[in-house]
């Protein structure tokens, strides 16, 4: 009851702080979960939209865009491309250079407050190979994900990141994409019990996603609030 209370109490300052400053900005680096039709970078691919098997049809049903609606934020880029890997290996061990996640790691909009990053699932999907930490290969999700977050923290070094963590991963990619993070200095949220359609978030989902995700963010976002505030 206490830990709630005390969620609320900052969640409430979060929004002061919102409503007195200009508007926190957001940058999202994904894939097919956060890549809405007319929302992303042309020639990107996408998933989301009228049409698919999946009874998200509207942009305003999207994770981020409640996010975004709910707590006054405003949309700086979201860089998402459907299918993409992290690393450079991508479906049938074709080559993803052109739209893994590492590749597009520096490209994330005009100086974001916020960078969440949501990825790992194609790279499980595929089932990319995993290579060791420290190494050069960006066709391995190990060195492709440190890279990643070292491209973000360095193109960026004022934005909050936060990875999200999929739902239903195998433990070898959640445990890669938690142990980055730690070793980075990012944050991240694992995300649980999210409803899908067809493999991919519905719009109770979506509605599940936001709330988690703001959950996470809301105390991270006061003290970044708070201390560029002094």
């Amino acid at each position: 009851m206490a830990t709630m209370r005390k969620l609320l109490i900052v969640l409430g300052a979060v929004c002061m702080f919102l409503a007195a400053d200009a508007q926190v900005k957001m940058s999202i680096l994904g894939d097919s979960y956060s890549a809405f039709k007319g929302w992303i970078p042309e020639g990107q691919d996408v998933w989301y939209g009228p049409g698919r098997d999946n009874d998200v049809q509207r942009v305003e049903d999207t994770w981020w865009y409640r996010l975004i609606e709910n707590n006054g934020l405003e949309l700086d880029l979201n860089n998402s491309w459907s299918g993409a890997t992290i690393c450079n290996t991508g479906h049938d061990g074709r080559d993803y250079t052109d739209r893994s996640f590492v590749s597009r790691s520096q490209a994330l909009g005009n100086n974001p407050d916020i960078i969440y990053v949501f990825g790992g699932t194609n790279d499980d999907w595929v089932g990319a190979p995993l290579g060791e930490w420290g190494g050069k290969n960006l066709f391995e999700v190990r060195p492709a994900v440190e890279t990643m977050l070292q491209n973000i923290k360095g193109s960026y070094p004022d934005a909050l990141c936060i990875m999200i963590i999929n739902t239903e991963m195998r433990r070898d990619i959640e445990d890669i994409l938690i142990q980055a993070a730690e070793a980075e200095g990012v944050h991240y949220v694992k995300l649980k019990n999210i409803d899908k359609q067809k493999n991919h978030p519905s719009v109770s989902g979506m509605g599940q996603i936001e709330r988690q995700v703001w959950k996470a963010t809301a105390p991270l976002l006061y003290e970044k609030l708070r201390k560029e505030e002094r």
